[in-house]
């Protein structure tokens, strides 16, 4: 079992109320790690994995549900386009600022990816590291053709029902994370204009099979990026810390030791 004890607790970032739960290292001095989830994601479908990331690295974890998940504030509001945009260059900086953290390492899955981009390419010198899962720096075809195939999920099945446990108002998270991605708008959506600003290493991750996007993003991450080593996981769909975990916990482990090197 992991040895870490996880401290659950809310924090006023932006004038919302952010559910958050941090895990003290092992050792002073380290890096900490940032989880950023994925669009209906949140602290707790996370599930271990922070928990087993800390005990693997020795790092600090914090983990937070952003506005609109899990026990965060409800979203009350359309999301506009530039969502994305304000959660790295406002809210993650918040964030860090509240919980002292300076240089930390971000772990970022699909939105939280890039999130995780926007907020490196925005504050070169802030990041000491990237960890990214399947993380989206244009959008797709595939991307767009995949979520408007989980809306039909979420109408005709009992998806809501599976994924109340990790939101408060499950209703608002789904519909205010889909219909952004479906909205005409959307398709211009781009942030490889921050790529070429990053200068911190950068580990991206992604399934042979996912079903949202293809290894066209990570490509793009590597020609405009110094430092990005790219892994591609068989047998491995949207969710690589799901699929693959102990691949992801094995990359992860030694691109932060290589950090810590550095």
């Amino acid at each position: 079992m992991p040895r870490e004890t996880i401290r659950q607790d809310f924090a006023e970032i932006d004038g919302r109320r952010l559910e958050t739960a941090w895990i003290a290292p092992e050792r002073s001095g380290g890096p900490t790690i940032v989880m950023l989830h994925e669009g209906l994601g949140s602290v707790s479908l996370w599930k271990d994995f922070p928990a087993r990331l800390a005990e693997r690295t020795g790092c600090g974890v914090l983990n937070y549900s952003r506005y609109g998940h899990g026990a965060s504030t409800v979203l009350g509001e359309r999301r506009p386009v530039e969502y994305m945009h304000r959660e790295g260059e406002v809210v993650l900086p918040a964030v860090l600022g509240h919980f002292g953290i300076e240089r930390p390492i971000l772990f970022g899955h699909s939105d939280g990816g890039s999130i995780a981009l926007i907020h490196a390419g925005h504050r070169p010198d802030a990041v000491a590291g990237l960890i990214l899962e399947a993380p989206h720096v244009f959008v797709e075809d595939l991307t767009v053709a995949s979520i408007a195939g989980v809306k039909q999920v979420y109408e005709t099945t009992d998806l809501a029902g599976k994924l109340r446990r990790y939101h408060q108002d499950v209703d608002r998270t789904f519909w205010g994370w889909n219909d952004i991605w479906l909205d005409p708008r959307f398709k211009l959506w781009n942030i490889e204009t921050y790529l070429p600003a990053i200068r911190c290493p950068i580990l991206a991750i992604q399934g042979e099979d996912d079903e949202y996007g293809t290894r066209a993003q990570l490509q793009a991450i590597a020609d405009a990026t110094p430092a990005t080593e790219i892994a591609m996981l068989a047998s491995c769909g949207h969710s690589p810390h799901r699929d693959q975990a102990t691949a992801v916990l094995d990359r992860s482990a030694a691109f932060i030791e290589r950090l810590s090197r550095a």
